[in-house]
């Protein structure tokens, strides 16, 4: 059952619109007007810092928070947004709150986002900040520092098959931490099935954007594009997956997990009760919601930041 804060939140929203009549930007723009309306007062920063990493043919942008607390780790973050919208902005009250709850340094990335760049354009971008941030944490003010790679949605899908990319590469990558991933775009679960309308994520609406994601021509059993039909994860880092009760892609999540655990990777799995796909971008205005993101982040510091603890 949907939690009682959220039905009631529900109940102040416009009706929702159909991706497939909006362009792209338009689409982006009201995205983040809808972010803004959620951002709450997210925790002050010791610094906050955008940036651009160049790499050969694109420019990709960044955003560093620096907690106020003396740091612990360094945290990876990609947004969600069905890999269509979303960026720095839409997500900046996010990052504040991992970043303060966590005690480390965050590095937000602006990945590229379709239709412009289908795939695998966004996972390029989030591979080798993975890289960048895992060799160079000096950089970024995290020397020595645990690496966490994290990210909701779309993101966290980006940042796990990302992992699997990089795993022969014996990069020091303390954990992946993935918010109501997606890992698919099948999406045939009971889950999906019960939860896939009137539930703030609408499943039709995400396969429109799969379709933008990958075109016509993109074998959907590629583990890079559904890691749930990956064949081998021995050696990815170790995981902690948190679902959404409400969600139509909760039973994915939970799959995954028992995936991960079937290879031998040590995954914790949490459930939020009563929330939706993209509570944590409602936590600002929804205090259960905000429970639910300082509950995930305190099993992250626990499982991989024992020292925040």
């Amino acid at each position: 059952m949907i939690h009682p804060e959220l039905e009631r939140y529900r109940e102040t929203l416009g009706p929702g619109v159909d991706p497939a009549t909006l362009s792209p930007e338009e689409r982006r723009a009201r995205y983040r007007e809808l972010s803004r309306a959620r951002r709450g007062n997210p925790p002050e920063m010791e610094s906050v810092d955008d940036g651009a990493w160049e790499w050969p043919g694109r420019t990709v942008r960044f955003r560093r928070f620096a907690p106020r607390r003396h740091p612990r780790g360094l945290v990876l973050y990609a947004h969600g947004g069905s890999f269509v919208v979303g960026d720095l902005d839409t997500h900046d009250g996010v990052c504040r709150r991992f970043a303060d709850d966590l005690s480390v340094v965050l590095v937000a990335i602006d990945y590229r986002l379709a239709p412009e760049h289908p795939f695998p354009s966004g996972l390029e971008d989030v591979v080798e900040a993975v890289r960048e941030l895992a060799t160079r944490r000096e950089a970024y003010g995290a020397a020595g520092l645990p690496f966490v790679v994290m990210g909701d949605s779309a993101g966290a899908t980006l940042v796990t098959a990302a992992c699997r990319v990089l795993r022969d590469e014996g990069l020091d990558i303390a954990a992946q931490a993935l918010i109501y991933p997606t890992l698919g775009p099948e999406m045939t679960t009971d889950s999906a099935h019960v939860y896939g309308s009137g539930y703030f994520l609408e499943l039709e609406h995400l396969r429109h954007d799969y379709r933008h994601y990958l075109g016509d021509t993109v074998d959907h059993t590629d583990p890079r594009v559904t890691p749930l039909l990956a064949e081998d994860l021995r050696g990815v880092p170790p995981a902690v997956v948190m679902v959404a009760e409400c969600d139509p892609l909760r039973d994915e999540g939970v799959a995954y997990a028992g995936l991960l655990e079937h290879f031998g990777v040590p995954v914790e799995v949490l459930e939020a009760r009563g929330m939706v796909h993209g509570f944590v971008t409602m936590s600002g205005v929804i205090e259960a919601a905000r429970a639910d993101l300082d509950d995930f982040a305190s099993h992250v510091g626990r499982f991989v930041l024992p020292e925040s603890h």
